[in-house]
């Protein structure tokens, strides 16, 4: 007796996908042997389904059996044996589903083929020296990139599907004896959690990953750069690959992190240092900056140097606003700017953009409804923003909030405001790491690559506030 009823399997799968237009079978029969494939041409290489696995078969004459398939006439590189149940899904991820009539093996054979693009160096994080490689949209291709840096048997991936309905490939990578058992179980065990309908990006599954996910700040680091995931898997971190994102999630997570950047590791230590400290200072600028001087203005004016203040007050006397609207209005209104030039095409985007700032900030100076030093103020502090372009996002926020701080309570508002600031980050955990470490708690064995950093060859350990499980560097 047959063991499958091929023409009645092939109609149970074309109804099983819904008739979808991109269904496709073939129906092969020889000897009184019948053979059953099924796929989706749209994610299928038809041009290797033909060449390596239908011409074959159609060309050997003797009688087959499923161990000559597998070993003589099927010349796919992925070839496995599934279940019944596996069928539907099998195909789904772009693979060949074969079945026959003389046995009760179903196999598996991946030809899946869609566009993806070619690694670059990714847009978001240039770099003057060091590799240009960037992740893409293809699991495999990103995979690929790692696997390339790190040719140890101690690099472990981990697969799962999160999504009920899209059904995404999520990846956990780490390597083991380096890498903190118990942060991978927990990323794990968090992402088996997960219900949702779909995942489309790595950033959909940042929300349930973070111990505090309605905090500004973000607690779970990200990279489209290969060698800079490489080098946070040997400092003990994990890393999450998801299907259809160029963005990778490193875990655990320091705000130190952002401080530092992928140049510094490919240029002179004492540059890298120095630059550390500029960044540091930019971020200080772009956050208190429009708020510090709202408040020397309104509150504190006797601190000011007499020549700066009389220029203030020639040039904010007859303004229709207060001080406080008015750098609000100066700060919403580059705000705006920046919105519009990124969603703008990008031969638009940057002429609007400077065109927009130069031509409406000269105008409302001249128009009498700002003031010069309130332009330059707030121009700086969004300039400066960009010394650390990661944090761009939370500084956007709490740059508002130093301002209504500044024109409200003074000095005494941004004092208090930074105070709890720092108390409050002193709260955030990433998986057992301290969000401010190696400065709170101090760490000192990790200072040596903090804000200012050693030459690599002084660097011996890994840093102790990911908790390595090897914590000597050999």
């Amino acid at each position: 007796m047959p063991f499958f009823d091929v023409k009645q399997k092939i109609e149970e799968l074309k109804s099983a996908l819904n008739n979808s237009v991109d269904f496709s079978s073939r129906y092969f029969e020889k000897n009184g042997q019948e053979i059953g494939m099924v796929f989706l041409k749209s994610i299928t290489d038809q041009a290797l389904f033909s060449e390596a696995l239908y011409l074959p078969l159609q060309t050997y004459e003797k009688p087959l059996d499923m161990e000559i398939l597998r070993n003589d006439i099927i010349k796919g590189t992925d070839v496995k044996i599934i279940d019944d149940n596996e069928m539907v899904q099998e195909i789904l991820d772009g693979k060949i589903v074969f079945f026959t009539n003389f046995s009760d093996e179903i196999l598996a054979i991946d030809f899946l083929k869609f566009p993806t693009r070619v690694p670059s160096e990714p847009p978001t994080s240039p770099v003057i020296q060091g590799p240009r490689e960037g992740f893409v949209e293809d699991l495999q291709t990103n995979i690929t990139l790692l696997r390339r840096r790190i040719k140890s048997p101690d690099f472990t991936i981990e697969t799962l599907r999160v999504g009920s309905v899209t059904q995404t490939k999520v990846c956990v990578g780490y390597i083991k004896g380096i890498s903190n058992k118990k942060v991978v179980r927990k990323i794990i065990k968090r992402l088996k959690e997960i219900e949702v309908d779909g995942i489309l990006d790595s950033y959909n599954i940042v929300s349930f990953l973070q111990d505090k996910p309605n905090s500004l700040f973000r607690q779970i680091g990200n990279s489209e750069k290969p060698d800079v995931v490489v080098s946070k898997l040997l400092e003990g971190k994990a890393c999450i690959i998801v299907d259809g994102s160029p963005i990778v999630l490193t875990i655990p997570f320091i705000f130190l992190e952002d401080i530092q950047n992928s140049n510094d590791y490919y240029t002179n230590h004492h540059y890298s240092s120095f630059v550390r400290v500029i960044r540091l200072f930019g971020l200080m600028i772009s956050l208190i900056a429009p708020g510090f001087y709202l408040a020397l203005q309104i509150y504190h004016y006797n601190i000011l140097p007499l020549n700066f203040l009389i220029t203030i007050a020639d040039t904010t006397q007859g303004l229709p606003f207060t001080p406080f609207l008015e750098i609000l209005f100066i700060f919403l209104l580059f705000q705006i700017l920046y919105e519009v030039s990124l969603r703008l095409p990008s031969y638009l985007g940057l002429a609007t953009s400077v065109v927009g700032a130069l031509i409406l900030g000269d105008t409302g100076v001249k128009a009498g409804l700002i003031s010069p030093p309130g332009v330059i103020i707030v121009a700086l502090s969004k300039i400066a923003l960009y010394t650390i372009p990661e944090e761009a996002s939370q500084v956007t926020v709490l740059q508002l909030l130093f301002i209504i701080f500044g024109g409200s309570l003074g000095l005494v508002g941004i004092i208090s405001g930074l105070v709890y600031l720092a108390n409050y980050l002193n709260t955030i955990d990433s998986y057992g790491t301290p969000y401010l470490a190696p400065y709170s708690p101090r760490i000192q064995n990790d200072l040596q690559d903090a804000i200012f950093s050693k030459p690599l060859v002084q660097i011996k350990t890994r840093p102790k506030s990911f908790n390595p499980e090897k914590e000597k560097i050999k």
